[in-house]
């Protein structure tokens, strides 16, 4: 997340506090030193409960990327068939959980020649809202039922996408799109080591081996680059020293990109949860006046709106969807609140910038209506099924921090982050890249 979009952050999250200071019935000191306290305590409490499914699952990507290959990825994904679909959802599902990164390398796939459909829908979508992170924090937070509709509406989704790009999107409308990413500029190579994009004409950092040249991000990167590493099998990387050293750096990468939306979801929850009364949800969720299927409809516009409006993408979306749920945000728009972390106003802008105006436009409201229909069509599906779970169940605070099974594990994954750290730092002592850009000190 850029910093200069803090400021917006700020005023977004003033909201629930002014919405607060004025529907309250309460003198305002008391309910301003009350709604602090119930702020924090659901704020640090949230991230108590979920802190070993990320650090776990931020490591398990780690090992993922670090040792497995994509090479050749574009060429699997050139058609908008059931195969080329699976694919771009796999690649997703094993890649990067941050939506500027997946939106970038979604781009790139675009760019060497996958199919709109299997890349800025199969493999995009998925590298979001389908990896494992934010699968852990949906079952610890919301339930396995949330989970589960996560998946298959996921899958929805894409099959909707896909058919909007081969049966509804003109071609010439993407064909144009990738005029305007090839014109971008040069193709660009990924650093074998850390995994970054790299400008081949820009970069100061190659090396050639076996008639091959790899291109590199900075001068340790280069010089930690180990090309025998290709070659090995994944039991090999995963029992080494240096396959650890590359899982602690993919995973820490993953860190670096995705802290600040995780801490602001986490803040925005506590935030909605202190401050918004009661009364104020009643009043808007109100039920179903018109019948039940137009409740539902409405209500997955204004979880796709809330999701556009509030900024924040991927994991940091799930704090703040559990507090829209345990407060009246019916099942499925709680979805298409979850599903619409890929059309925040930076993300657009992203999208204007690498494909053009139209095609971008063109490109958010296939996500936006994309979004609004699987959460109505999944709430009636489990609905029906019996699989909607009860909103008291959803895990928004804690009284107390116990001697339980969650304080095991967060034990337990505080040693694993801090060992990847020390594996991480141990690598790029004394570099430039000991530290990550957007967490430093």
């Amino acid at each position: 997340m850029d910093r200069s979009e803090y400021p917006i952050l700020a005023v977004v999250g003033l909201v629930p506090v002014v919405v607060g200071l004025l529907t309250t019935t309460q003198p305002l000191g008391q309910f301003f030193v009350e709604s602090t306290r119930a702020f924090v305590t659901t704020t640090v409490t949230m991230a108590w409960i979920t802190w070993w499914a990320l650090v776990v699952g931020f490591a398990i990507a780690g090992g993922v990327e670090a040792w497995t290959s994509d090479e050749k990825v574009a060429d699997l994904l050139d058609g908008h068939g059931a195969r080329e679909l699976g694919y771009g959802t796999l690649f997703g599902f094993v890649s990067s959980s941050c939506s500027y990164s997946a939106i970038a390398t979604a781009k790139n796939l675009f760019k060497k020649g996958g199919s709109a459909a299997a890349t800025l829908g199969a493999f995009m979508f998925a590298s979001t809202n389908l990896v494992i992170e934010i699968g852990a924090v949906i079952w610890i937070l919301l339930g396995w039922e949330f989970l589960l509709a996560d998946v298959v509406g996921g899958f929805m989704l894409i099959g909707l996408m896909a058919v909007g790009f081969v049966y509804v999107v003109p071609d010439e409308v993407v064909d144009r799109a990738r005029e305007n990413v090839t014109d971008d500029g040069p193709e660009t190579a990924r650093d074998p080591v850390c995994g970054m994009e790299v400008d081949p004409e820009e970069t100061d950092y190659s090396t050639e081996h076996d008639g091959e040249t790899y291109y590199f991000c900075s001068a340790s990167c280069m010089e930690s680059f180990d090309p025998e590493e290709a070659n090995t099998s994944v039991r090999e990387r995963a029992t080494s020293v240096e396959g650890w050293k590359a899982l602690a750096d993919k995973q820490w990468k993953e860190w670096a990109m995705l802290w600040d939306e995780i801490a602001i979801g986490f803040v925005f929850a506590g935030l909605i949860a202190g401050f918004v009364p009661e009364s104020v949800w009643t009043s808007v969720f109100s039920g179903p006046v018109f019948g039940l299927p137009v409740y539902v409809f409405w209500t997955a516009v204004v979880g796709a709106v809330i999701g556009v409006a509030t900024f924040v993408c991927s994991v940091g979306n799930v704090p703040f969807a559990t507090v829209l749920y345990t407060n009246g945000l019916p099942f499925g728009a709680v979805l298409s609140y979850i599903y619409a972390d890929l059309i925040v106003p930076p993300i657009m802008d992203a999208y204007r910038e690498y494909y053009g105006t139209t095609f971008a436009a063109v490109l958010s409201g296939m996500i936006f209506v994309s979004a609004v229909v699987v959460g109505f069509v999944v709430h009636f599906v489990f609905t029906w099924a019996g699989l909607v779970p009860d909103p008291s169940s959803a895990e928004v605070a804690e009284v107390a921090i116990e001697l339980n099974y969650k304080l095991v594990l967060n034990a337990l994954a505080t040693a694993l982050f801090a060992g990847l750290y020390w594996l991480h730092r141990s690598e790029r002592t004394g570099s430039q890249s000991g530290q990550p850009a957007g967490m430093a000190d």
